[in-house]
């Protein structure tokens, strides 16, 4: 009766250990996740990369916010 108990937790033992990713995996994903977090702050803290750069939505001021599509219709109508 022993026998069919301790067969019967070695299969789920077997069944968990298969089910768990290996742990240099999991060390990797780890470290991987940590050089991301970090070259982000670094990132932000070094501001944008050109003076005046903004991003694609609304500035503050009321402007469009950059260059776009319409910009480039702008150049093109004189022609014509």
């Amino acid at each position: 009766m022993d026998e069919s108990r301790q067969s019967s937790w070695t299969g789920a033992g077997a069944a968990l250990r298969k089910a768990v990713p290996p742990p240099a995996l999991c060390g990797f994903l780890l470290l991987l996740a940590l050089i991301f977090t970090v070259s982000f702050e670094v990132g932000a803290g070094a501001g944008p990369v050109a003076p005046g750069m903004h991003g694609s939505g609304t500035s503050r001021d009321g402007g469009d916010g950059g260059g776009g599509v319409d910009d480039m219709g702008d150049m093109q109508g004189g022609h014509g």
